[in-house]
């Protein structure tokens, strides 16, 4: 493979990771954005999404295989019903955990969040077991070569996935009522409940929104890479490393910054070292704190 070759290769790679960092950050912004929080939970709704969705279309062995489900719906339907379900499950999360500490310190609404990504890896844990399961491509077929360079179908669905999700956003905030709500809040909660808008209704849905959007990714991802029951943590650290770029506010900007990471993290694997893939994430972190600590990309972070 020529080097033209290799480096499309990686821009491929890049930008699939990329795609499912920018909709984990984009539960990020729209969480903190109506509630203030960061929900570290949110890598783990997209275990949840894919977890969920395998038990529904396969033969599965649940409990360390002491039951097993065997339900096997067809795939859109699974789908369909391990959203519903992992966005309830993010709407129990505000329900008991958030919303009756609402008045407590930002610090301890993160320790929250943290202790309930480690309690939905523990329920990960207990239901599933340690075994990676896999999803089937959602369009079989070979791969699509690009001037030497292979994109699989999946792929494909990855990236289309992402762009589709961020056009829906878009018009869902700018052209329905719920949309315009949820912004009210994000500008200025006290004058959106002036207004009449229940600040703690646009709170429960932004988490409900937040869950939907992870449990989503979660799935288009798992038939590239399987998924575990631990898989959220990184894909929570990742898709808040895309947040940050936003300064946890902006949606275009997370999308950017999560396509960014994407791309450094393939172009470090594949230049220099696939042993240090997860590190280049972490390091572009401290890279842009450091940055936003020095004004460079302004204040808003700080202020929050």
């Amino acid at each position: 493979m020529s080097l033209e070759s290799q480096l499309l290769q990686f821009l491929f790679a890049g930008l699939t990771l990329g795609s499912i960092y920018a909709l984990i950050a984009l539960g990020f912004v729209t969480i903190y954005n109506v509630t203030g929080i960061v929900n570290f939970a949110q890598g783990d709704f997209a275990m949840l999404g894919a977890l969920i969705t395998v038990t529904l279309y396969q033969r599965t062995g649940i409990f360390n295989r002491v039951i097993t489900v065997n339900l096997q719906l067809p795939l859109p339907l699974a789908i369909l019903l391990a959203v519903v379900l992992t966005t309830l499950i993010g709407v129990v999360l505000y329900l008991i955990a958030i919303r009756p500490a609402r008045g407590a310190s930002v610090i301890s609404l993160i320790i929250i969040t943290i202790g309930a990504s480690i309690a939905l890896r523990g329920l990960g844990l207990i239901v599933w077991w340690t075994d990676p399961y896999p999803l089937p491509v959602f369009t079989p077929g070979p791969p699509i070569e690009i001037a030497g360079a292979v994109l699989t179908r999946q792929n494909v669905w990855v990236i289309g996935t992402m762009v589709a999700i961020v056009v829906g956003l878009y018009l869902f905030f700018e052209h329905t009522l719920l949309g315009k709500a949820l912004r009210a809040c994000a500008v200025n909660r006290e004058a959106a409940r002036l207004m009449g808008i229940k600040a703690d209704h646009m709170a429960l849905f932004s988490f409900a929104l937040g869950a939907a959007v992870s449990a989503i990714a979660g799935i288009v991802i798992t038939p590239s890479t399987f998924m575990a029951y631990d898989s959220g943590t990184l894909l929570s650290l990742k898709g808040f490393v895309a947040a940050i770029m936003g300064g946890l506010t902006n949606a275009p900007l997370a999308v950017a910054g999560g396509l960014v990471l994407g791309l450094v993290e393939a172009f470090g694997a594949g230049l220099l070292s696939s042993a240090y893939k997860d590190a280049f994430a972490f390091l572009t972190m401290f890279v842009i704190l450091l940055l936003r600590a020095g004004g460079v990309f302004g204040q808003r972070l700080a202020e929050a």
